[in-house]
């Protein structure tokens, strides 16, 4: 059974550049998670997201993220800093969005974009919402001009 420590460790080498090592951290805590641990779930998915090269991929943990999200309380991320899970929707909308919209499936994308602002009240005034709020905006453009680049 994977720990929140583990979960941490795996996103921690990730970001800090490590992207083979995290990825396989992040695959072995994914694979030693239970099918009721949506919060484990939603996190590693999010960021096993962010290492695939091809987009077909990405979209599909992506979608494992935000479904497992749907299962969340509010407070089932405060064990990784997250305020709210709510909080979270927005970015995970984001994400999915982008990679429908670099798949040519702009409607799609508009729907994640569309979701991703209706969130984001949930986020805070900081320089994660600031971020976000900012993602979606060029998101929203990029669908809007049916910009389909990488």
């Amino acid at each position: 059974m994977t720990t929140w420590d583990e979960v941490l460790q795996a996103v921690s080498t990730t970001l800090g550049g490590d992207r083979p090592g995290g990825g396989a951290a992040l695959r072995t805590a994914w694979d030693g998670t239970e099918t009721g641990a949506h919060g484990q779930r939603c996190v590693l998915a999010h960021y096993l997201a962010d290492l695939e090269g091809d987009v077909a991929d990405e979209v599909a943990w992506d979608e494992r993220a935000l479904a497992e999200h749907a299962h969340l309380g509010d407070d089932d991320l405060a064990a990784v800093g997250i305020a709210s899970a709510a909080g979270f929707a927005p970015s995970l909308h984001l994400n999915l969005g982008d990679g429908y919209r670099r798949q040519g499936r702009l409607s799609e994308a508009r729907r994640e974009v569309e979701a991703g602002e209706d969130a984001a009240g949930a986020l805070g005034e900081d320089g994660y919402g600031a971020m976000v709020r900012g993602g979606l905006a060029r998101l929203r453009a990029r669908v809007e001009d049916g910009d389909l680049a990488r």
